[in-house]
């Protein structure tokens, strides 16, 4: 047997053995034991060998069973937004217009006078009367407090009489004089909602990655954009990456810029403006909106809503500017795109782009999009033939996809296209998961059991592939310098997250085969059982060796 202390590096870093558990990795799938040395893996075996390596310089954590798992990559997220949400005024539950006006006085009652009532949540497809409270009667409700209350999907929002003022709505596209704000207004709105000193910024910020990390997530993709936060939010953002020791560590943020550039020039210029170092000027620079917001570009009209398509907030010339100059630049660039007349748009300014730099300059400089929800065949072909990274979101299809929900008010029988992520994966688009916090919650589990229950039985992917499009494939998505982020092999970074599970298994979204096996001779990595009623609770979690957060109980 090799004794793996003898290949450990000399000095003062910690070295930690977790063992007696069941470790996730494609070194050995019967792996029960993990060696961290300092911010690496150092050796996965088995229990008979992890009692060799014992010693008394090493912490040895016994992990009681437990599952020790790559850590989770959140692929799209805005982190001030999600610690607004988090600590604002909650609306996911209400079901009524009066019901928003209770809940803005209550929250009033222990707002300051001169503070603004935030909240977030509110969906008016889940009530039965989808009327929504006037401006007047928010700011009634308020008690003259300016109010912001976000949609749940984050494309329009209500407000109050006097934060339409201060915002200066009149006139501006997206304000019809009542209290749901959309499109250019709503920007506006936002901006003046979230005018917040530098400190609160960070203290939301800090709000959002401790809850990440408290779920297992040792990375987040912040899509941060000029109409949502603008880029001092960014470059607080990108401060969390500087670790001095003296903080609490953090899950990494890999940052992006939503900003359009018409030039390789200009593109140069935004990112040396920007005083910040980001993955791309990708994310949230949006080709169009919603869904729910009814801003997303259809190339049909909206099923309760004749006559209207939604919004195309840029040209194909534009978009094609755009990914040219990126291209160019080797660097990547992407766009928030939702409707399928968005995603038209979108492909064609691939090709524009295409026939301007070359295939092979837009192939290599990796560009992403994000959500891509309703996309047929052809779209997707298109996609995998300029190997586009599609970065979507699980929880959407479990909010709102299925018979008699918001996609099928919203398209009637469209609502079939939608998510297409089995499509994806066999068409060799690659693919990267991620919850667009605040509008899903942080919850990682929950999100690879959207992929096994997808709405439409034909888009269902297995659990293991779920679970890379989670970890490793968040990684990839954001061309990561370190090949090996993602997994748990010798030498590969130790950024990974215990949890109590209540049993392990196979499992596989066609329910024509067997969904299950606990058999050890298929040499596949067991994951959590997700129909259990109650999701895998996290101990701990650690990115490149650092702990990020413990609930104690994994050494007690």
């Amino acid at each position: 047997m090799i004794d793996a202390r003898a290949d450990l590096p000399a000095g003062k870093r910690k070295v930690t053995l977790y063992r007696n558990g069941s470790v996730y990795t494609a070194a050995d799938p019967f792996a029960t034991a993990l060696l961290v040395d300092g911010d690496t893996v150092a050796w996965v075996g088995s229990e008979q060998a992890a009692t060799s390596i014992a010693d008394a310089s090493m912490e040895v954590i016994d992990l009681q069973g437990a599952l020790l798992a790559p850590g989770f990559v959140d692929s799209h997220v805005h982190l001030t937004e999600t610690g607004i949400a988090l600590d604002s005024l909650q609306l996911a539950d209400v079901r009524s217009a009066a019901e928003v006006l209770d809940a803005v006085a209550a929250a009033a009652a222990g707002t300051p006078a001169d503070a603004a009532v935030l909240g977030h949540g509110w969906d008016e497809s889940n009530w039965a009367e989808q009327a929504l409270p006037s401006r007047e009667e928010l700011q009634r409700a308020a008690g003259g407090r300016r109010v912001y209350l976000s949609r749940v999907d984050a494309h329009s929002a209500l407000v109050s009489s006097s934060l339409a003022e201060a915002a200066g709505l009149a006139g501006l596209d997206g304000y019809a004089g009542g209290s749901q704000v959309k499109r250019h207004a709503h920007t506006a709105a936002r901006r003046t909602a979230r005018q917040l000193p530098d400190h609160a910024l960070r203290n939301f910020q800090s709000r959002a990655l401790t809850e990440a990390a408290a779920n297992g997530y040792v990375a987040v993709a912040e899509m941060a954009a000029p109409h949502i936060g603008g880029p001092a939010d960014l470059r607080l953002a990108a401060a969390w990456n500087i670790q001095d020791g003296s903080g609490q560590p953090m899950p990494e943020v890999l940052p992006y810029w939503g900003q359009l550039a018409g030039s390789a020039e200009d593109a140069q210029g935004i990112l040396h403006g920007l005083g910040a170092n980001v993955r791309g000027l990708a994310g949230d620079l949006n080709i169009d909106g919603s869904i729910g917001s009814r801003t997303a570009a259809l190339r049909d009209d909206y099923s309760d809503a004749p006559d209207e398509r939604g919004t195309l907030y840029l040209s194909v010339d534009q978009a094609a500017a755009h990914l040219a100059a990126c291209s160019l630049l080797g660097i990547q660039a992407g766009f928030h795109v939702i409707g399928d007349a968005g995603l038209d748009a979108a492909l064609d300014a691939l090709d524009r782009a295409a026939a301007e730099v070359g295939e092979q300059r837009v192939r290599a400089a990796g560009h992403r999009f994000e959500h891509v929800e309703m996309a047929d065949a052809e779209a997707i072909g298109r996609l995998a033939g300029y190997s586009v990274t599609v970065s979507v979101q699980p929880g959407f299809d479990a909010a709102w996809g299925g018979p008699g929900r918001l996609y099928q008010e919203r398209l009637g029988d469209r609502e079939r296209q939608m998510n297409a992520f089995a499509s994806f994966y066999a068409a060799g688009v690659p693919i990267c998961f991620g919850s667009d916090s605040p509008v899903t919650p942080l919850n990682p589990w929950a999100s690879v059991r959207a992929c096994l229950e997808h709405s439409n039985p034909d888009q269902r992917i297995s659990a293991r592939a779920a679970f890379l499009g989670h970890t490793r494939a968040g990684w990839r998505a954001a061309k990561y310098s370190n090949p090996m982020a993602g997994q748990l092999v010798p030498g590969a970074p130790a950024s990974f997250a215990v949890w109590e599970v209540e049993e392990l298994m196979v499992q596989v979204a066609d329910g024509r085969v067997q969904s299950w096996s606990t058999d050890p001779r298929a040499r596949t990595p067991l994951l959590p059982a997700l129909d259990t009623g109650s999701d895998p609770m996290c101990l701990q979690t650690v990115r490149d060796g650092k702990e990020l957060f413990t609930n104690g109980s994994l050494r007690s």
